[in-house]
């Protein structure tokens, strides 16, 4: 009798999840622009680009490790901006210092809001939507190859 493991993680195409990263990335800056504040309602100014950060945080862990679990990844995403997040109620003059850096501020953040940590949950479930979405058209290519 032959005994069936469950599936392995799904592994993903690293060009889509490229195209995804840059989007988001493009996305997620352009929220923040000036432009962006006159056009886009308050609303999205004030919250898409924490959101998108998180989306970010899960499709670059996919990218590092395309065989990594919806799962661990989503975790992992969640669990790296909440603290990237809680690090911000800390206040060092050196931590100030690098955050004073415009790229540097992108990633560490520089005060602590409750709210991002909101976004962040929302941003993690877009990246695993997409990721979804992204494994749909990975498999119909694979399909009709």
């Amino acid at each position: 009798m032959q005994s069936h493991s469950p599936p392995g993680p799904p592994s993903r195409s690293r060009a889509l999840l490229v195209a995804c990263v840059l989007l988001t990335l493009v996305l997620g800056l352009g929220s923040r622009s000036a432009v962006a504040r006159q056009v886009l309602p308050r609303f999205l100014t004030d919250y898409a680009g924490d959101t998108l950060w998180a989306t970010l945080v899960y499709l670059g862990l996919l990218l590092l490790w395309p065989r990594l679990s919806v799962r661990r990844a989503a975790a992992s995403a969640l669990g790296f901006s909440v603290l990237i997040e809680l690090s911000q109620l800390f206040h060092p003059p050196w931590l100030d210092a690098l955050r004073a850096h415009p790229l540097v501020a992108l990633v560490l953040g520089r005060g602590f809001l409750v709210s991002d940590l909101f976004c962040y949950a929302v941003g993690v479930a877009l990246g695993v939507a997409l990721d979804a979405g992204l494994s749909r058209v990975s498999a119909r290519g694979a399909h009709h190859a």
